[in-house]
């Protein structure tokens, strides 16, 4: 492994718990922090009051010895709704000027979803629209964008034919790619090709693992060969280091704080 490696902690372990989290932003720089973590990926649903201070935050972060590695954001719209691209832009534009303010930060988009009815072809073809445009607004503001495609139920972006698609209609100049290993493995089997042929567009990785029925497994319990992907994404031209673990096991639903400590003791046998 390269020695250039660094590991970041996604928040979503946390935001999956729904009303179940009554937690702060707080507790989640702490709990992460302790888990000897180096960086953080928030959401716009997690970063709750410090949405409109990122001063705070920054210095929140500097206090609990972490980095914004990525701020992470979906919409209601799904991307593929063509009426809601400028509202989703603008969304996109409030978060870009909130990552400016953090060194490196990236915005991560999440996955195209499927919410209304027609054709697929038009969805792909909106998500694309909105993504490169978001990308030019990145490009415009020094803030590198990146899409996170998901096997979530109705997602646009499942299987190795949806990443074909829709990569053929993004300008790689402009977006950027997050590979997660469990939604690539839930969705297709050959993730090692899939991370090769696209190797040019990753930014950093999501790590997850899933066991042989597809169910999400702790790091290092399921099928993800994590030696492999990490060897391939650290020779990706435009790999940033940073390897953020997302776990969404049913563990980590009874014990995030435990999770996602047990996943970075993991991540110090694969050598980061």
């Amino acid at each position: 492994m390269t020695s250039d490696l660094k590991v970041g902690c996604q928040t979503f372990t946390w935001e999956m718990l729904g009303k179940a989290w009554t937690g702060t932003p707080d507790d989640l720089l702490s709990a992460i922090s302790a888990g000897g973590y180096s960086g953080i990926e928030i959401t716009d649903t997690m970063i709750g009051h410090y949405a409109a201070k990122p001063g705070d935050f920054a210095r929140a972060l500097k206090d609990s010895g972490l980095q914004l590695v990525s701020f992470a954001f979906g919409s209601k719209s799904g991307f593929t709704v063509a009426e809601a691209i400028n509202d989703d832009l603008a969304t996109t534009q409030r978060w870009i000027d909130y990552a400016a303010q953090f060194p490196s930060a990236l915005v991560s988009i999440g996955s195209a979803t499927v919410v209304s009815e027609g054709p697929r072809d038009d969805k792909f073809a909106i998500a694309a629209e909105f993504y490169n445009r978001a990308g030019a607004l990145g490009k415009a503001s020094g803030v590198d964008i990146a899409v996170h495609p998901s096997s979530h139920h109705n997602t646009l972006l499942f299987d190795r034919a949806d990443y074909d698609r829709i990569f053929a209609l993004l300008d790689p100049a402009l977006v950027g790619w997050v590979p997660d290993t469990g939604h690539i493995l839930r969705g297709h089997e050959d993730i090692l090709d899939t991370m090769r042929t696209y190797q040019d567009r990753i930014r950093y990785l999501h790590l997850k693992d899933v066991d042989a029925n597809d169910r999400w497994a702790m790091l290092g319990k399921g099928v993800l060969d994590t030696p492999s992907v990490i060897d391939l994404v650290a020779k990706a031209p435009r790999f940033n280091g940073w390897l953020v673990l997302e776990e969404e096991s049913d563990a980590a639903g009874a014990d995030p704080v435990t999770a996602v400590k047990t996943n970075r003791d993991t991540m110090r046998s694969y050598g980061a």
